[in-house]
């Protein structure tokens, strides 16, 4: 039997389709480029920025599924749903947030993978003061790290403290906050030691200047142009892979601790009240489990912010809520620890 042939289409085509009829479709028929895309001014002008700062390489920029710099291949990979509005309202939709859905934060996240790009064309990796500055490049990467956030070792650009997470991903944030412009990184970490980070960058850019990359693109990465699977299979596996990360994870426990219109018990919305005992359940919860306040507060930051988003308010007495949101918690952390502790013992 012959294989059904699926015609490649052009926005036009599906921009103003239902929900459910775009999510059927697939990705590699989408049509989708960069060129002429909302996309397009955001890589111009990060290669301006590169000009100004006197680097000749310019790293290929790909649409594929997420965002990335592939294992040591000087290119940008870019997901291809910030590749046309209709896409980025359904992310948004379907994820509550898009990942560099702002040009503000298109170029933070672009400024950062350029850093990646540089490293591999360049082998930077391989120099000694490299690794003496951010360590092995070989080091293990891990999904759970314990960032410091205050630590003055580490520039802060992309967030959850990410330059703290691997020695690459420290020089691509290094790299990213140097590029940046009117950053006024001399000023504003004077007295770090992430300033000779800073410096360390500053010195291989002037030195590989015009030069040529040394490790060139071989293949062509996987990307957007040969997914096969449907916009509706790409968000299911996305959202199982994303796990607790996800912004909605949390959503059905929030709806039970919490109602969803103001009764005649309680008009209080749940996020006010989360953020007036947000102290005191971090503390309670670091004294029972042992885990960073830092982290902790990054979870009840989200729970806060799931509770605006979803309108949720205080269904029972103050004091009963708070005891029943400390216990969730609590529980949670304690999950992530044993999850933790189970990969590491693989």
């Amino acid at each position: 039997m012959a294989r059904k042939k699926h015609p490649v289409l052009s926005p036009a085509d599906w921009k103003d389709l239902p929900d459910e009829e775009l999510l059927q479709l697939r990705v590699r028929d989408l049509g989708l480029k960069i060129e002429a895309s909302p996309l397009e001014p955001c890589v111009q002008r990060l290669y301006a920025e590169l000009d100004a700062a006197g680097i000749r390489f310019h790293p290929p920029c790909y649409l594929t599924n997420e965002w990335l710099c592939p294992d040591k291949v000087p290119m940008i990979g870019i997901p291809f749903y910030l590749a046309h509005p209709r896409l980025i309202k359904l992310e948004k939709k379907k994820m509550l947030e898009v990942e560099g859905g702002t040009d503000s934060s298109c170029m933070k996240i672009l400024r950062h993978e350029a850093g990646h790009a540089l490293n591999y064309a360049y082998l930077l990796f391989q120099r000694t003061r490299w690794r003496e500055l951010f360590g092995p490049f070989s080091a293990k990467y891990s999904d759970f790290y314990h960032p410091k956030p205050y630590s003055k070792r580490y520039v802060v650009h992309l967030e959850h403290s990410y330059a703290q997470s691997h020695p690459d991903e420290d020089f691509a944030e290094t790299f990213a906050v140097w590029l940046t412009p009117n950053s006024r990184w001399r000023e504003r970490y004077r007295g770090w030691p992430a300033l000779k980070k800073l410096r360390y960058v500053e010195h291989l850019m002037r030195q590989i200047g015009s030069a040529p990359p040394r490790a060139a693109v071989r293949q062509t990465p996987w990307s957007a142009a040969r997914m096969t699977s449907t916009l509706a299979a790409f968000y299911q596996r996305k959202r199982e892979h994303l796990g607790e990360e996800f912004p909605g994870f949390y959503d059905p426990a929030l709806q039970r601790l919490f109602c969803a219109r103001a009764g005649a018990d309680s008009s209080r919305k749940a996020s006010d009240l989360l953020r007036q005992w947000r102290r005191h359940i971090v503390d309670s919860v670091a004294t029972w489990t042992g885990e960073l306040k830092y982290d902790i507060d990054r979870l009840v930051g989200k729970l806060i912010r799931r509770c605006d988003a979803l309108e949720l308010y205080v269904s029972s007495g103050e004091v009963e809520a708070v005891s029943q949101v400390t216990g969730f918690v609590t529980a949670v952390m304690n999950r992530v620890t044993r999850f933790a502790e189970d990969q590491e013992n693989r």
